[in-house]
């Protein structure tokens, strides 16, 4: 269960202020919530699921001190991207005609792929199971676009970016730091 809530927590809050949930925001000014929710949530799934095998693989291929170490280093890493971007305006993605969730899907999987969420979910997966970390990554994005649909832009309004890329960086910081620490 720790692995589930831990995926869950960490992907939802570095998914806050992320080009998914603003592309979430965006198509969700243009096509049903339901619709938006539906064809992200397909992306996520399949993306968290492949990242979190390739996470197990490299696991079982690497002596475990080593890709704990090489993990804490990388959660590092996303910590100092997130401060980073702290400093930074990202542009809102513009949503596109054509089948609506097969639009929001692709666009969202395009915006994940080698996205800091897709390695955390791979560097979770090295170090708990798979599937529990695949079932936590997923839900924390659910969680995530959800609160983007339903929040759309007011959350930008309320919340300043750069208090979110900063929680994003200490929560990043705090995991890497654990998982050097062992």
């Amino acid at each position: 269960m720790y692995a589930v809530l831990l995926s869950a927590v960490l992907v939802f809050v570095a998914e806050l202020g992320d080009k998914s949930q603003l592309l979430s925001m965006t198509f969700a000014t243009r096509y049903r919530a339901r619709t938006v929710i539906l064809g992200a949530g397909l992306a996520c799934a399949v993306i968290n699921l492949a990242s979190a095998l390739v996470g197990d693989f490299i696991a079982g291929a690497l002596p475990r001190d080593a890709v704990r170490v090489a993990g804490g280093v990388l959660f590092l890493v996303f910590a100092v991207l997130a401060l980073r971007n702290a400093n930074g305006d990202e542009p809102r993605p513009r949503a596109r005609g054509g089948r609506a969730v097969v639009v929001v899907a692709v666009a969202f999987t395009l915006s994940e792929i080698g996205d800091k969420t897709m390695l955390a979910t791979m560097t979770l997966a090295t170090q708990y199971h798979w599937l529990l970390v695949w079932i936590g990554s997923t839900l924390g994005m659910l969680v995530s676009i959800v609160l983007a649909v339903l929040v759309g832009r007011t959350l930008l309004t309320v919340v300043p970016r750069r208090l979110i890329h900063l929680l994003s960086a200490a929560l990043f910081a705090i995991v890497g730091v654990l998982l050097l620490v062992g």
